[in-house]
């Protein structure tokens, strides 16, 4: 399929809303790229009517595109039954999904989930569980700010930015106006197993209190999509396991199906063979419904949450466990696991051929995957594949990310790559 040579910069209707969208939003997230509309299947369409490939999923979170048929009408059944009753009550939905997680997991008996709203109050409640399970190990000593019980997070890492979330994500620019933020939580260099283990032998020094848990992202996603080396996730693994330690994967990003796998850690190449004790999810879970949340593995970790040690509102909504429900039917039933492998596959061999001396490599797993660039321009690369019609994301300077829906076809796929193998290769740096 040939690139659109066509480019379609923003339109009147977006300039409109966007001029307003200044007077009325906080300055959060920056000027937004356009105003969409609506959306069918992988295709999503603004205000002035333009239609755009979207190969960011809302950055990995429309598991099923957009107006999924199945989607709509359990959202819409559901609403016209009950969208929210509170946390006094349960409802089936709520109770559907922890099951299927539970199982598509494949956690062990005694397994339980807890549910929020986003991938920080998932990060939120296993950081929350780790520090309950650090007072088990502190064997009737004082606590302290010092001697708290500790939680390793790796540099390069995200989990949220949520005051909890944000203490164990690395990039300084965004955590450090912030502090002090929460004590305790430790950052140790990124696949340097020495590093770990010095961090762990730290226990007792100056008071510090043992270390609790990890927590890591098998890929970590807002660093540039890298992937951990699987032999050094395995001897973190082990080192937990010798120090009685928690292992905490965030599979925000990462999980349902986007990597090819139901949850990364599942993936040999990525894990080295790892089980987590603890798995964070969100994004794709519920097909663009908010919806986060943890499970604990086995049944004498999950007891260390009782009633009133931690809550919300709104989770386990019935409006977005029965999203999530659908979602998670449609993936399973409509093969589409094995379509982020197999589709994934296909896009990295495109991009690796496409013949652009822009691109020098590309890497990821299933449907998260990053086009490296051969030098610092992904801002305005992400901007001219745009004005073409298509949706990529700055992820690095020198980094494209694709994360599309996982009901993604070969022909979207080849319509991608035509349009990216069009970037000029000499776009100025960002």
């Amino acid at each position: 399929m040939e690139a659109r040579a066509d480019a379609t910069p923003l339109g009147p209707e977006d300039a409109r809303w966007l001029g307003e969208y200044s007077h009325v939003h906080m300055n959060v997230f920056g000027t937004p790229l356009r105003v969409m509309d609506h959306g069918e299947g992988t295709r999503v369409w603004d205000v002035d009517g333009k239609s755009y490939l979207d190969f960011l999923g809302g950055i990995a979170v429309n598991s099923l595109g957009y107006a999924h048929p199945r989607w709509v009408a359990a959202v819409a059944e559901q609403a016209a039954k009950v969208a929210h009753t509170s946390n006094y009550f349960a409802t089936e939905p709520q109770i559907r999904l922890a099951r299927k997680l539970v199982s598509i997991a494949g956690a062990p008996s005694g397994s339980h989930v807890y549910f929020g709203n986003s991938g920080a109050e998932g990060n939120e409640a296993a950081i929350k569980l780790a520090r309950l399970y650090g007072r088990t190990m502190m064997e009737g000593r004082e606590i302290t700010p010092r001697s708290v019980p500790r939680i390793l997070a790796l540099t390069h890492g995200f989990h949220g930015r949520t005051l909890g979330a944000l203490s164990a994500t690395w990039k300084p620019s965004i955590r450090e106006p912030f502090e002090p933020l929460v004590p305790g939580v430790e950052f140790v260099e990124s696949g340097d197993i020495a590093a770990m283990r010095r961090a762990f032998d730290g226990s007792g020094d100056d008071g510090r209190g043992p270390v609790a848990a990890v927590i890591m992202e098998l890929i970590q996603g807002e660093a540039g999509v890298r992937p951990l080396d699987p032999g050094y996730v395995r001897a973190v693994r082990d080192l937990c396991d010798e120090r009685r330690a928690l292992m905490i994967v965030d599979e925000v990003q990462t999980g349902i199906g986007r990597t090819g796998r139901w949850f990364a850690f599942q993936r040999e190449d990525l894990s080295g063979g790892a089980v987590p004790d603890v798995v964070t999810f969100a994004k794709g879970v519920a097909g663009g419904f908010p919806m986060g949340g943890m499970i604990a593995f086995g049944q004498e970790l999950s007891d260390l949450f009782t009633p009133g040690s931690h809550g919300s509102t709104f989770a386990g909504n019935p409006l977005a466990a029965a999203a999530a429900v659908t979602t998670l039917d449609v993936i399973e039933h409509d093969g589409l696991v094995e379509n982020a492998e197999s589709r994934g596959r296909q896009l990295r061999d495109m991009m690796v051929h496409c013949g652009n001396p822009l691109v020098v490599g590309v890497r990821g797993r299933g449907l998260l995957d990053a086009v490296q660039l051969s030098h610092p321009c992904a801002h305005a690369a992400m901007e001219w594949a745009l004005d073409r019609g298509l949706i990529v994301n700055a992820v690095a300077p020198d980094a494209l990310r694709l994360a599309p829906p996982l009901i993604v076809s070969g022909d979207d796929v080849e319509e991608a790559v035509a349009i990216l193998s069009g970037i000029p290769v000499d776009l100025e740096d960002d």
